[in-house]
């Protein structure tokens, strides 16, 4: 069996002439925003609030950075400005840092004390080995 496989998916279809449905949408709104501009306002003021609008349906139609549309640039700058940010190097707050020591105090009371062994080296190392921990990681323990 003979299959037919898809070529040139990323290309969107021309619809209206060398329109894709989208540049007709974004230009066709555009106009009509325009067209109802200039039938409420003043041409002068008009022609004023037009402009924005009409540089903006051309650019959603046509223009692309690095290869994206522009739409997807606008959603990326939106969402940036609308997310909440984690900044790592800023300084955290006094009553935040005296919290945190009270914590540290209160870890350092439930902490089991393990007593200093003073028996021979064999029994220290038998008894590293059995809570397997290395007595000698102080520079202390070493000498």
């Amino acid at each position: 069996m003979k299959f037919q496989v898809p070529q040139f998916i990323e290309v969107e279809d021309k619809i209206f002439g060398p329109l894709t449905l989208k540049q007709f949408i974004y230009l066709a709104g555009a106009g009509g925003v325009v067209f109802m501009l200039w039938r409420i306002l003043p041409i002068f003021i008009a022609i004023i609030a037009a402009t924005p609008i009409i540089m903006l349906a051309i650019a959603l139609a046509f223009y692309k950075v690095n290869k994206r549309p522009f739409v997807s640039i606008l959603e990326a700058a939106f969402r940036y400005a609308l997310s909440s940010r984690l900044y790592i190097w800023k300084h955290k707050n006094i009553s935040k840092m005296k919290g945190r020591q009270e914590d540290d105090k209160k870890i350092e009371k439930t902490l089991i004390r393990v007593p200093k062994l003073s028996e021979s080296k064999l029994k220290d190392i038998a008894w590293s080995l059995d809570i397997k921990e290395s007595i000698y990681s102080d520079e202390k323990q070493r000498n």
